[in-house]
């Protein structure tokens, strides 16, 4: 494959996943760690021409002040999650991506999220098109000034709340509303969505927020050509679930009730401290238990900010079955993991595969990335396995092709 440069466009550039991405990046370029926790370095992946870590160019939106630098550091001193010689090798590839960064949008963010913002973007007033507008030209002056092939644009910003307002089904009937904030129904993920949809870029949703959730949206994306994937990566506790339920279900035990305490205390968990912006979160994490059982088992999930955990997870299940002649058992278990490290390599194995995808063509909502989302676009199926079989699949689909004779 000729060589190809493939921008990343970060909503959330500063935050914790984006900084330990781009520390791995580096790291891995330097040759400083094995590429543990990357789905795509796999040897199933190598004859597929996924594009080079070393040919990805990296750029993005944020709404807070600082620098990349100091933020990744946090990684360090509050969570004691990355090494400080890994921060030390990945310092001139912050600086190379500092100069790249746009002050992001706060339109329908809700006030959680604006009370994060940096005072000087705090102070913009802008409509929502006015937004998209300048997200738009932000994406297509990065590519033309770093002269790409192609840009996705990730979103791994903080959960925003869910809309208020109802979302037109026909965009023709959406986009009048764009000019004014108090009667457009989209969020910020969203418009966001909109601008790299605009601009020709791939998009990839990795929070539980809207993004390109609504019909209207998603049928504009099939129209130009776009491939987006999402939503709300699956990393920690629901990865468990999908792998485990299925166990219940396979054996014809009766889930009878499913409990799950969250704590954690990174920049997610703070904005998760606002019952309006944890909705979402909890929407998303609490819906696949039916999905895979066949019934709904009685499931609670709290999510709770724990300040002194930095960017440790912990989650506590409680799991309440019936098993032969109604005997009830139970199963409990705890993980715990630092929720940036097992994020940001999904990160980069999203960007080249929704960038091979858009490569070979396809468009839309790719469902074959349903395995590294809580809230799969368009795919009911829950179950993990069955949901890596159709990775699987198209993997071998796609290698298939590069092997076929001209």
């Amino acid at each position: 494959m000729a060589a190809r440069r493939i921008g990343v466009w970060l909503i959330g550039a500063k935050g914790g996943v984006a900084t330990t991405m781009m520390t791995g990046l580096a790291a891995l370029r330097h040759g400083a760690v094995p590429p543990i926790g990357l789905v795509t370095a796999l040897e199933s992946f190598a004859r597929l021409e996924l594009v080079g870590l070393d040919q990805l160019v990296v750029g993005g939106h944020d709404i807070r002040g600082g620098r990349l630098g100091d933020e990744a550091r946090r990684m360090w001193s509050e969570s004691r999650a990355i090494a400080p010689e890994l921060l030390d090798i990945a310092a001139d590839f912050f600086a190379e991506v500092e100069p790249r960064l746009r002050p992001g949008t706060l339109v329908a963010s809700g006030d959680q999220i604006r009370g994060l913002a940096d005072p000087a973007v705090a102070a913009v007033v802008e409509t929502p098109r006015a937004a998209v507008d300048r997200v738009r030209r932000d994406l297509v002056e990065f590519a033309a000034a770093e002269r790409l092939d192609h840009v996705v644009v990730v979103n791994i910003s903080s959960t925003e709340p869910p809309p208020t307002l109802p979302i037109p089904h026909d965009f023709a009937e959406l986009e009048p509303l764009l000019d004014d904030a108090s009667r457009c129904p989209l969020p910020g993920s969203s418009l966001y969505f909109l601008a790299a949809v605009e601009a020709g870029a791939s998009y990839v949703n990795f929070t539980p927020s809207t993004g390109a959730n609504p019909a209207c949206l998603q049928r504009l994306a099939l129209d130009r050509g776009i491939a987006h994937a999402g939503c709300d990566g699956k990393t920690g506790e629901t990865l468990l679930k999908s792998v485990l339920a299925p166990m219940f279900a396979a054996r014809h035990l009766e889930v009878m009730s499913w409990v799950g305490h969250n704590i954690f205390g990174n920049m997610d968990g703070k904005v998760l401290d606002d019952p309006r912006n944890k909705a979402s979160k909890v929407r998303s994490k609490d819906h696949l238990l039916s999905a895979i059982l066949g019934y709904p088992p009685q499931t609670l999930v709290s999510i709770e900010y724990i300040q002194s955990m930095g960017d440790w997870k912990t989650a506590w299940d409680h799991v309440h079955f019936r098993g032969f002649l109604g005997t009830p058992m139970t199963l409990q278990f705890t993980w715990q993991g630092c929720d940036s490290i097992l994020a940001a390599p999904l990160v980069i194995d999203l960007v080249r595969l929704v960038e091979r995808a858009q490569r070979a063509g396809e468009r839309g909502g790719l469902p074959w990335l349903a395995c590294f989302f809580k809230s799969p676009i368009g795919v009911d199926e829950q179950d993990f396995a069955k949901q890596l079989a159709m990775l699987d699949a198209w993997v071998s689909r796609r290698c298939d092709d590069t092997t076929a004779p001209a």
